[in-house]
């Protein structure tokens, strides 16, 4: 009977190693962001961001390749935004200064998801606003569809009478890398310090 326990248990603990060893293998080892992630994109980090272009705050057209020059938090909202795109910039800014705290320089990206109403003006005023180094864009409507296409983003105007309409839109926060592209979502329920504390792990292993 100890023999067959002692059968039984090294059985269980061979196929504990082989379940080990076959997350290990589905983790994808070869991933240097590994540690950093809180979750995973299905099929991969490489289908979500890719070229843009729009217009920046003085009307002058920019691409990804311009603006992207530094790891990046890029936040697709609007002006009018009545209260969530404000609380999501902000925690964003506050991010921001704290990794220049520690030596890391981010630069926090705006697009918004308005081109009616969110001139290239509008949108510089509210970057700025907000942090000096925050780059706000905004562009045609086709402009602003194709960049949010590619980071796959949400966005739709309500009806109204009036020009003070609301958007619904998806509230990530996107982590993008010069030379890896996107890499991490970034929930609204995170504070500013723990988005400087995700956002670091991926610099220290860039």
């Amino acid at each position: 009977m100890t023999r067959m326990y002692a059968i039984l248990a090294a059985a269980v603990a061979v196929a504990a190693l082989a379940g080990i060893w076959l997350a290990t293998m589905m983790r994808a080892p070869d991933d240097r962001f590994a540690a950093c992630r809180t979750g995973q994109v299905a099929g991969g980090t490489s289908q979500i961001g890719g070229p843009f272009e729009l217009l920046d705050k003085n009307g002058q057209t920019v691409t990804d390749k311009d603006v992207l020059t530094e790891p990046s938090l890029i936040y697709f909202g609007y002006t009018f935004c009545p209260d969530i795109c404000p609380l999501d910039t902000s925690r964003n800014a506050e991010a921001v200064d704290l990794l220049e705290e520690n030596g890391d320089i981010v630069t926090p990206v705006f697009i918004s998801i308005d081109p009616e109403r969110d001139t290239p003006q509008v949108v510089g005023e509210f970057a700025e606003n907000l942090h000096e180094r925050m780059i706000g864009l905004t562009g045609t409507p086709e402009q602003v569809k194709a960049a949010s296409k590619a980071y796959k983003t949400y966005y739709n105007a309500n009806p109204a009478d009036d020009e003070y309409y609301t958007v619904d839109h998806s509230t990530f926060t996107y982590l993008v890398l010069p030379d890896y592209g996107f890499v991490e979502f970034l929930r609204r329920d995170l504070s500013a310090e723990d988005v400087a504390t995700q956002v670091s792990c991926f610099l220290d292993k860039a």
